[in-house]
């Protein structure tokens, strides 16, 4: 594989570790793919935006504590490098679930991502997640 394959790959692998952490709830795990400065920005679906690794961490244990159950898809992902260490890109993410005390909540967003080579990782530096239909999220309060 070429070397913008690979980080292409790891880029893409970052968001599903982000999903799979969430989904299995991980928070630490979601966490892992962010860089420690990273911003989480969710203000466009009625939620936060968090800044910095222990905001980000303190929202996922949040959710992994208000979540009986969830699911994220992340697709259609569409990323350009800024240098060899800098990249942006977008995907989209379907993420459904119910909390524990009975709400539903189901979202198609856009997220819009910055990403940096940290070591020999790449990781998400910035998040903003935008609606692409109206979520369903009432109850939902994390």
């Amino acid at each position: 594989m070429s070397d913008r394959a690979t980080d292409i790959q790891q880029i893409m692998n970052a968001t599903y570790v982000y999903a799979r952490g969430l989904d299995l709830f991980r928070p630490e795990e979601a966490v892992s793919a962010y860089t420690d400065d990273a911003y989480w920005d969710a203000t466009a679906v009625g939620l936060k935006r968090f800044e910095g690794r222990e905001e980000v961490l303190g929202f996922f244990t949040s959710d992994a504590e208000t979540m009986a159950e969830q699911y994220h898809l992340i697709t259609n992902h569409v990323i350009e490098f800024d240098g060899p260490d800098a990249a942006h890109g977008t995907n989209y993410v379907l993420a459904e679930g119910s909390t524990k005390s009975g709400a539903s909540i189901k979202a198609a967003a856009l997220n819009e991502d910055t990403y940096r080579r940290v070591g020999d990782r790449w990781l998400i530096s910035g998040r903003t997640i935008s609606p692409l239909t109206a979520p369903q999220m009432e109850g939902f309060d994390a």
